[in-house]
């Protein structure tokens, strides 16, 4: 089964959900905001995907840090700050049973990655 990671109302977000229902195909969803992710997890994210990948530096979350907590040069400082500030996170986290993972939406990609 695919497991699902982001926040709930999001926009690309409601674009995956909307993506995997119309095909019917099955996901468990992980809410950050809710559930947080474990450290362990990200960091395992991070070694597959690199942290620069992980970290949404586009969105509101991360224009209202400060310039300190956005300046942001290492691994263990990404993680921390994802930590403390879940929607700075890329969103959505495709995970496959297989553990392969997939970054943000890409109707292509999905395809190809999801089935």
């Amino acid at each position: 089964m695919v497991r699902i990671y982001g926040i709930k109302n999001c926009d690309s977000m409601k674009k995956a959900f909307a993506w995997l229902a119309e095909r019917n195909i099955p996901y468990e969803f992980h809410d950050y905001k809710k559930q947080g992710v474990p450290r362990e997890q990200l960091v395992a994210w991070c070694k597959v995907l690199g942290w620069k990948t992980l970290l949404n530096n586009k969105g509101s979350t991360w224009r209202k840090l400060t310039p300190e907590q956005q300046d942001i040069a290492t691994q263990s400082k990404a993680v921390a700050t994802m930590i403390e500030h879940p929607s700075v996170i890329r969103r959505p986290m495709v995970e496959t049973a297989s553990g392969h993972l997939l970054v943000g939406f890409d109707p292509m990609m999905f395809e190809s990655f999801v089935k």
